[in-house]
């Protein structure tokens, strides 16, 4: 199924030229209207009016998340405030939260790129949509919540939290499609089996997951305690929110609306384009964004385009699922981690649930790192040779892994913290 057929499945010499039409007028706007790209571009010498091709684009510096901090609140609008109609904003948890805004058209395109999403992943007008992304300055829920309306399906805005109820609603209010963070997914398939639902009695089809990094394992662990077909979305606030990329039912790479948005892939260490199939950062320019259109965006996202033709017929280029964050990268005695790596390695080991945290401390010189993982109550209390032969498989699969060793500690089921929203696994206690 497709949302909009003549922009989903575009010719690709069709697409290029529109994306270079975009690029121009969205260069010559914020030359025009945003003091920051003005500077920016004069530093470079570089004139809107000179684009000749797409490569043009990387004669321009990146744009950072500290490029956005700096010019809080409205400084990189490129419309009065009067012709804004919605401004969002990230928490803010790790510094100066960023601010975006958007036209009456932005909100219009934002809608219909999160319906194509949500019709590539089986939504029709016929489901009923529970929402359980909080509802606030994230963006998340409302991009989700107009993009269902868009398509005409009755959405729950039940919003995140109250596990209890949110099940209860699904069971009342006969949900087909849940909408949040794969890790809340998980907190709530938990609990019904707790609460000794039958999943048979709902009538749960399909899940659309995002906003965090996740695994195939763990896409598979949702399927069967649920039983829903789970597709995985893509978006960032700084860019638009959801609707920047999505899975279609082939579930094999998130289809990128290269229509709106111009893709490259970086290596975060030398800014140097990655050779094609290698993994990278994503940087994101955006091309038809009124209100707060950004150039090269640095996302901070890793991963990799895959060029074949996908099975479903849609020509846009598809992103491999993202498997971390430059800023969530742990560096722990040299070796480059990332938690979904221990993630992937545990959804494999029977007896062990769905949820672990990663505890780095210093010790003299060197870095020790624990992970804490659940398991169930039979190994739980298990004699102590069973317990240690499992600790033993669990460090010698992550030491393989990952190339260096660490210690895992078995914790006892409902141990570690739920998440709502967006899962912490890491606790750094190291001083740098």
């Amino acid at each position: 199924m497709y949302w909009q057929p003549e922009s989903e499945c575009m010719d690709r010499e069709e697409l290029e030229q529109l994306q270079i039409e975009r690029l121009e007028s969205t260069l010559s706007r914020v030359y025009m209207n945003v003091p920051f790209y003005r500077k920016r571009f004069d530093e470079v010498k570089f004139n809107p009016d000179d684009l000749r091709s797409l490569d043009d684009l990387k004669k321009l510096p990146f744009t950072t998340k500290n490029d956005l901090r700096d010019n809080y609140p409205y400084g990189l609008f490129a419309v009065p405030l009067r012709e804004v109609v919605r401004v969002h904003a990230s928490s803010g948890t790790t510094g100066m939260a960023t601010v975006v805004g958007y036209s009456r058209n932005d909100i219009k395109t934002w809608s219909n790129l999160v319906a194509r999403i949500l019709t590539a992943g089986g939504i029709t007008k016929d489901d009923v949509i529970q929402i359980s992304f909080n509802y606030g300055l994230f963006t998340g829920a409302f991009g989700l919540h107009y993009g269902a309306e868009r398509v005409g399906a009755s959405v729950i805005p039940i919003s995140s939290g109250n596990t209890k109820r949110q099940i209860q609603i699904m069971q009342d209010f006969k949900t087909t499609a849940l909408v949040g963070t794969p890790s809340y997914a998980m907190l709530i398939a938990d609990t019904m089996m707790e609460m000794g639902i039958n999943r048979n009695s709902l009538s749960l089809k399909y899940g659309l997951f995002g906003a965090e990094p996740w695994s195939e394992a763990m896409r598979k662990e949702l399927e069967n305690k649920l039983k829903i077909v789970a597709t995985d979305n893509y978006g960032l606030s700084e860019v638009m929110g959801p609707g920047v990329a999505g899975e279609c039912m082939e579930r094999h790479g998130l289809h990128i609306a290269e229509d709106h948005f111009l893709v490259e892939l970086i290596n975060p260490a030398t800014l140097e384009p990655v050779a094609p199939g290698e993994a990278g950062e994503l940087v994101i320019t955006t091309l038809t964004k009124e209100a707060f259109p950004v150039i090269r965006y640095r996302t901070r996202d890793l991963t990799r385009l895959i060029p074949e033709p996908c099975a479903c017929g849609r020509t846009m280029r598809r992103m491999a699922r993202v498997f971390g964050r430059t800023d969530d990268m742990l560096i722990i005695r040299g070796v480059n981690v990332f938690p979904q790596q221990i993630e992937t390695v545990l959804f494999e080991i029977e007896g062990v649930a769905p949820h672990y945290q990663i505890v780095i401390d210093r010790k003299g010189a060197l870095d020790e790192t624990t992970v804490n993982v659940e398991v169930s109550e039979s190994i739980f209390f298990d004699e102590m040779k069973k317990q240690s032969e499992l600790k033993e498989t669990i460090k010698k699969r992550l030491a393989g892994e990952l190339g260096i060793s660490v210690e895992v500690k078995l914790v006892e089921k409902k141990t570690l913290e739920r998440f709502e929203g967006k899962a912490k696994r890491v606790i750094d206690n190291r001083k740098f």
